[in-house]
């Protein structure tokens, strides 16, 4: 796919004028990345923000007890950023890997301010952001108050594809239970 057709996808040209889109779609640049590529690396700010075209990512942290922790999947179309870091120039505190390989379009904040300007850029945006609070928000309560098939049964629903391309360890920490959990989950719901 080439970078005017992906990224007319996420800027729908019925919300802007070509002048906007044209300057838009010349504010980000491709990045090819590897399987085990970092995006965002914790203790660094975050200097782009992605969006991604092809492929899969995880967002982790390490718990007090070194345990490789997943915080967040990504797939196509989504937004990979570090809402804090990114705008306020914090350090990250979690890391943003590549499960496979893949293809994202990256904006520097730089040019990202040169959009501001565009009221559908902006509603984009913040679009998103409501989205991803609600995402992290709903998956914090599930950890809590839903049962772990329950919470394996919903991301089956909402994410097939994360289920078919990302390791079973990665899911299980995601759900806040064990592989050998996940495993008797999953045989559960085949039987």
């Amino acid at each position: 796919m080439d970078k005017t057709h992906f990224l007319h996808s996420i800027f729908k040209k019925e919300n802007y004028s070509s002048e906007e889109l044209e300057l838009i779609v010349a504010q980000f640049e491709e990045v090819d990345f590897n399987k085990n590529a970092y995006l965002i690396e914790k203790g660094k700010v975050a200097s782009y923000y992605y969006f991604l075209e092809s492929g899969f990512l995880r967002s982790y942290t390490i718990d007090t007890e070194g345990n490789d922790i997943t915080t967040k999947f990504f797939s196509v179309n989504d937004i990979v950023i570090d809402w804090h870091s990114y705008f306020l120039k914090k350090l990250c505190k979690e890391s943003i890997k590549a499960i496979t390989e893949g293809r994202c379009w990256k904006i520097s904040f730089s040019n990202f301010m040169k959009l501001f300007h565009i009221e559908s850029f902006r509603e984009v945006g913040r679009t998103r952001l409501i989205n991803n609070y609600f995402e992290l928000k709903n998956h914090s309560i599930s950890v809590i108050a839903d049962q772990a098939k329950d919470r394996y049964l919903n991301l089956l629903k909402e994410k097939p594809l994360i289920i078919q391309n990302v390791p079973l360890k990665h899911i299980a920490t995601y759900l806040g239970i064990t592989d050998t959990s996940l495993s008797r989950i999953r045989k559960e719901i085949t039987l």
